[in-house]
């Protein structure tokens, strides 16, 4: 399997409204090029063959992982994300066992078959046995989820323990407005057993983005591995803000959450997958300078 370095991309560009609308209105038609002022943003990029578009996306995987371990996302073995092959798409790629996500690079990258069996990449290191439980369901339930990021982050734990959902405290809160996330409550020690892999998959629902995983972590999903880094970084600090206002509102101050329709305004705005592979390559780009590009090996 070629892995070729140069890149062809084709942007894709949506109308921004303009005009007297209300902004439900405008966020509606234009997604999150609604947020751009005087010219549109680059969306997810496309590609001419399986192998520039691979090499892109192992890039970026790559670089989630670095951007995961600056942000303190790591915890001894735990954590793994998945990214399925443009190509062969019963596949995904996933992190190698026991290497600290801030020594990931591109060269480490495991390809993994249905069966679990490294049919691609560094074939010489194992992968997680848990990670390949949870990940292969997941991309097996849900054909349009192309990344899945799941980490043992601090806050996402603290919050995880009390079984909840998110409350819609904040604008940024509202990327999980509705189904977009839910609690998976059935924590049954380390997901080596294939049915409750399956069972956390399908807490995820059709349309979901995050899970929170009782007693056990975080967990989200997106169409790029853009998005679903993106996604957990915001869902931990959702967890951290949510574990700081519920300490201040037991203290006696009353919480004061967005409205139904302002939840679902912003959603809009801000949760479709080019919007959020945006809010992702600003980390992105931060890793490619600090690094000097280290991860692209």
């Amino acid at each position: 399997m070629s892995v070729n370095t140069t890149l062809t991309t084709t942007e894709r560009h949506d109308e921004a409204s303009t005009g007297e609308k209300s902004t439900l209105s405008i966020l509606t038609a234009s997604g999150f090029q609604s947020l751009a002022q005087g010219g549109p943003m680059k969306g997810i990029p496309h590609f001419d063959s399986f192998e520039k578009e691979r090499r892109w996306m192992l890039e970026h995987m790559a670089g989630a992982f670095r951007v995961f371990a600056r942000k303190g996302f790591t915890e001894g073995l735990a954590g793994h994300i998945s990214l399925r092959d443009p190509e062969y798409k019963d596949c995904f790629w996933t992190n190698p066992l026991a290497l600290h996500f801030g020594l990931v690079k591109v060269s480490d990258l495991i390809l993994l078959n249905h069966e679990g069996v490294a049919i691609g990449g560094k074939t010489s290191r194992p992968a997680n046995a848990a990670g390949f439980q949870i990940h292969g369901h997941i991309h097996h339930a849900y054909p349009h989820v192309n990344a899945a990021c799941h980490a043992h982050s601090v806050n996402g734990r603290a919050w995880a323990s009390f079984g909840k959902r998110l409350d819609m405290l904040h604008q940024d809160a509202c990327n999980f407005y509705g189904d977009a996330h839910q609690v998976y409550d059935e924590f049954g020690g380390v997901v080596l057993d294939p049915k409750e892999g399956e069972m956390l998959a399908s807490a995820i629902g059709p349309t979901g983005k995050a899970l929170i995983l009782q007693n056990h972590g975080l967990l989200t999903v997106g169409k790029t591995v853009d998005e679903a880094a993106y996604l957990f970084s915001l869902l931990e600090n959702c967890c951290e803000i949510q574990l700081k206002v519920d300490a201040a509102a037991a203290n006696g101050l009353k919480k004061v959450l967005v409205t139904t329709e302002a939840a679902e305004c912003t959603a809009q705005a801000t949760g479709n997958p080019d919007g959020l592979y945006m809010d992702f390559q600003t980390d992105y780009e931060y890793e490619l300078v600090v690094s000097k590009g280290d991860f692209l090996n």
